[in-house]
């Protein structure tokens, strides 16, 4: 998809669209008497401003779905979470448009905790969580069989997030298993285009070895091992690396060398 891809530091428009959307949004949202209360998430609204500020271009009909984004035969779609809803909208799709698939990803977020009794709002406190471009795998396993389609392609988008959950978990702080009320982006921070399969090359930092584990990949990337497994899994199934052996029980791998010398 034919999208800018000037930095942020040399595009300041993009940083001004960006927190255009989020005036206009949030402004909706204390017209309708609080946070959480439009008809759609804080996040989902500001990125469909964002990348279509002309609301003509916003959720029109197509094939039979609703595109967050139709523009000049173009489609985007904003997902949060739950890839493996949009299964049947890529099936009508892919084969007669380009689609792109935005995910935004916290890089610094902020927690505050509302009282379902008294709808009392804590004051925010810094995660010590960053989002990373990692936090997509679980949703790209969910539609691997769609990755590689020449008319599939991804935004990460990453921003500075204020949380907002409900206090209705299960252990004595009601914090454990508690409900995601709503996210309010307050900066935009970085974009990363996946527009090819090479491009998932990203995905694999330079510092790991020229052959490597799944173990060396955990490593080097500092993710979960079911993360490492899940994400070489997807490298493998799209062609971007390759099994060349085993190092005791695991599987030993290398970038192909088509990628290699795409690099």
């Amino acid at each position: 998809m034919q999208l800018p891809k000037d930095t942020l530091d040399s595009n300041t428009s993009k940083t001004i669209q960006f927190e255009s959307a989020c005036h206009k949004v949030l402004n909706q949202s204390i017209e309708s008497k609080g946070i959480g209360t439009l008809k759609e998430k804080t996040i989902h609204a500001v990125l469909k401003n964002f990348y279509a500020p002309d609301v003509s271009h916003q959720e029109q009909r197509i094939e039979g779905f609703v595109a967050d984004i139709f523009n000049n035969g173009e489609i985007i779609e904003i997902q949060t979470r739950n890839f493996n809803t949009m299964r049947h909208k890529l099936e009508t799709f892919l084969p007669l448009y380009n689609v792109t698939i935005v995910y935004p990803i916290a890089s610094t977020k902020w927690l505050s905790w509302i009282d379902e009794e008294t709808g009392e709002i804590t004051s925010k406190r810094k995660s010590p969580k960053h989002g990373s471009i990692y936090t997509i795998i679980p949703e790209l396993y969910k539609i691997k069989f769609f990755l590689g389609h020449p008319n599939l392609h991804f935004i990460l988008t990453f921003m500075d997030i204020e949380e907002y959950r409900l206090l209705n978990g299960w252990n004595h702080t009601k914090k454990k298993g508690s409900t995601r009320h709503d996210g309010i982006p307050t900066k935009l921070i970085d974009e990363i285009y996946l527009e090819k399969p090479q491009d998932f090359i990203c995905f694999l930092p330079e510092q790991l070895p020229k052959l490597f584990t799944t173990k060396d990949f955990q490593k080097v990337t500092k993710i979960s091992q079911s993360y490492a497994t899940t994400g070489l899994h997807i490298l493998h199934h799209m062609g971007i690396i390759e099994r060349v052996g085993k190092q005791g029980r695991a599987y030993l791998y290398q970038i192909k060398n088509n990628d290699m010398e795409a690099l």
